[in-house]
């Protein structure tokens, strides 16, 4: 676990506490910005008449670019600097979402411009989430903290944008359309950029890092390739990113696709969505603290599964059981709850085993391959509705989901995720070849 080196001081400690609080927020407004964006394009696409396979094209071209960019966009963080990629990130990102309803409300908005602008707004998503993440060990050692404790709590505040996101998108969308959340949306990334410039500090670099980085390959797609095979050959990520790949997709289908045409379907519309959404965002919230506590305790590989499965599992077989409301919300704090253990785990894990210089491109490899799936989900999603009915899509996730998330039981390379000391050291983390 980290703690604070011996030579940082008090005011050094503070100091870096207060980056890591602005750098925690941050990501949260970024995320609300997300989440309400994840609300309006589906409903948006339902005003216009268009049929559950138009929301999954949507919802489509809404992730690929999340997938490309976190392949792509890895290197480049790494190259300008985690602080100034999260910045720039945020800016273009701001700007390309406000050019939706900017041409909604003036010289029209065709589907096809609609996808468009919706793959061009997420585009360097990936690469800020990316950037922001890769900053928590510095801070994180420097503010004193245990690693997976700050880790849980960017996962918490993504958690609680999720929490703040839905209930305002699903309030807008009901009472004012979905074109006056995208302004919103716009305006969410603006205030990330700003804070992120005004108050998180650029971290030092430290000799053994910047050693590694001098010796590292040169060129963009030479370090990318090297970042693909570190990915490649440590048995433990390749199996992490297969799991998340996996679930992805069927969160996908759900969040993106399937929901939405639930709640227009047999839940009144957008606002019970948002009460589902927010319930989801507020109990994995609670999950988070709550694991914070207990996490350096705990073995992770048990843990992970348990709380992987019921993450999923439950909430899916409610839909598929056409529960009445107050059962679908149940099953879903149980869902949120026992969610807010899982990117902890797997976070912490990740930040262990990569060396500080290779972050930003291993990162985004490894969420663009956690993602791959996550556009055919949505689309699968869609069509799915229009297929088998939303009760089968909801059954076959359920029944699929659980046995997926049970596998780290199996043991294997699974083992390996158990904590080792000094996870938040950068440059001296191992490479996964010295534990094979």
């Amino acid at each position: 676990m980290s703690t604070a080196p011996p030579t940082a001081s008090r005011g050094q400690r503070r100091r870096a506490f207060g980056s890591l609080s602005a750098l925690l927020a941050a990501h949260a407004i970024s995320q609300t910005g997300n989440v309400i964006t994840t609300f309006a394009i589906p409903f948006y696409v339902l005003g216009l008449g268009g049929s559950g396979v138009e929301v999954g094209i949507a919802a489509f071209f809404s992730t690929v670019p999340i997938v490309v960019g976190g392949a792509l966009g890895g290197v480049v963080v790494d190259r300008v600097g985690h602080r100034r990629a999260a910045i720039v990130a945020d800016v273009i990102s701001g700007a390309t979402v406000l050019a939706i309803p900017l041409l909604a409300l003036t010289v029209g908005l065709p589907f096809w411009a609609l996808l468009v602008l919706v793959f061009a707004g997420g585009l360097l998503d990936t690469p800020g989430q990316t950037a922001r993440r890769v900053m928590l060990p510095r801070l994180t050692e420097r503010a004193g903290i245990p690693l997976e404790r700050s880790v849980g709590l960017l996962d918490g505040s993504e958690r609680l944008a999720r929490l703040i996101g839905a209930t305002l998108a699903g309030l807008l969308v009901a009472l004012m359309g979905p074109i006056a959340a995208l302004f919103v949306n716009a305006a969410t990334f603006a205030v990330s950029g700003l804070l992120t410039r005004a108050f998180v500090a650029a971290a030092p670099v430290e000799p053994a890092a910047e050693a590694n980085a001098l010796a590292a390959p040169s060129g963009y797609w030479r370090d990318l390739a090297a970042g693909l095979r570190f990915v490649v050959r440590d048995p433990l990520m390749r199996l992490i990113v297969a799991l998340v790949l996996i679930t992805n997709l069927m969160d996908a289908a759900r969040s993106s696709s399937l929901l939405p045409l639930y709640a227009n379907d047999r839940l009144g519309g957008a606002a019970a969505l948002g009460l589902l959404v927010a319930v989801m965002g507020g109990c994995a919230l609670l999950g988070n603290i709550a694991f914070g506590f207990v996490a350096h305790r705990v073995g992770r590989r048990v843990t992970l599964a348990v709380c992987f499965a019921l993450a999923g599992g439950p909430a899916s077989a409610a839909f598929a059981l056409d529960a009445p409301l107050p059962v679908l919300v149940a099953a879903t704090a149980l869902g949120g709850l026992a969610a807010g253990a899982v990117n902890p785990i797997l976070g912490a894990v990740q930040l262990e085993r990569v060396p500080e210089h290779m972050r930003g491109r291993v990162f985004g490899l490894v969420n663009a391959g956690a993602w791959a799936g996550v556009p055919f989900g949505a689309l699968l999603g869609g069509v799915a509705a229009d297929t088998i009915g939303l009760s089968w899509a909801f059954g076959i996730i359920a029944v699929v989901y659980t046995l997926v998330t049970l596998t780290p039981l199996l043991g294997g390379s699974w083992r390996q995720m158990e904590r080792h000391p000094s996870p938040s050291v950068s440059s001296r983390a191992p490479r996964p070849s010295a534990r094979e």
